[in-house]
């Protein structure tokens, strides 16, 4: 331990001790991603015939630059700044959005900026799935939709219905990726709903959709 780190520790326990109450906010943080690389990647028609669900996954992280065109093969902008992306939406509503659950925390990917958004600092991987691997994998993508952008769906029946379909469009952007990159993915809906919500601090109007695992076989 280096003498600034020591004397940070030893302030630090100064002040709880004197405001034992006192609750630390770390702050959270942006993370720019790198250019995703669009000139990667097998033929089409191989990536179709390859693209399978794995639930077995080894604990190797994926690296910046892989997350980086995952996260735009799944709903990244074509060409910016026009509203165009990789993937369709219901009358372009564009109401998905991708949560990116890893051991350092929870993030919202800004697809505008092709960058992540730390949301929260602790992992809760283990939230978004009932099946074991889910607290293991290096990465857990959550879908969410917005039903306040949802202004031309009608009731809520027809949105649920529309973000569904939507999701569906998304998550096989994420196979097709995957099976073009050789990484082990599994789309989930057996979801501990009510808590991850709870955890995510989602407002009412945002319901999860689906979950999905991504890592290396």
């Amino acid at each position: 331990m280096t003498l600034r780190s020591l004397q940070t520790t030893c302030l630090a326990t100064i002040i709880l001790l004197i405001f034992p109450g006192l609750i630390f906010v770390q702050e959270l943080k942006q993370i720019k991603l790198l250019e995703p690389q669009t000139d990667i990647g097998r033929p089409l028609m191989q990536v179709l015939k390859d693209r399978k669900s794995t639930r077995s996954f080894s604990s190797k992280e994926l690296s910046m630059q892989t997350l980086s065109n995952l996260l735009w093969a799944a709903f990244g902008f074509r060409e910016p700044p026009s509203d165009s992306r990789t993937a369709p939406s219901a009358m372009n509503q564009q109401e998905i959005d991708i949560y990116v659950s890893t051991a350092e925390g929870l993030y919202l990917y800004d697809a505008g900026k092709h960058a992540l958004n730390q949301i929260l600092a602790k992992d809760i991987r283990n939230l978004t799935g009932i099946q074991s691997f889910v607290g293991r994998v290096p990465v857990n993508l959550i879908y969410v939709a917005d039903f306040s952008k949802m202004h031309y769906s009608g009731s809520d029946e027809k949105k649920i219905f529309t973000s569904a379909a939507d999701t569906g469009f998304i998550s096989q952007n994420v196979y097709l990726y995957c099976a073009s990159e050789y990484l082990a993915t599994v789309v989930r809906g057996m979801i501990k709903r009510k808590a991850l919500s709870k955890a995510m601090q989602l407002r009412p109007d945002q319901k999860i959709i689906l979950s999905q695992s991504v890592g290396y076989p």
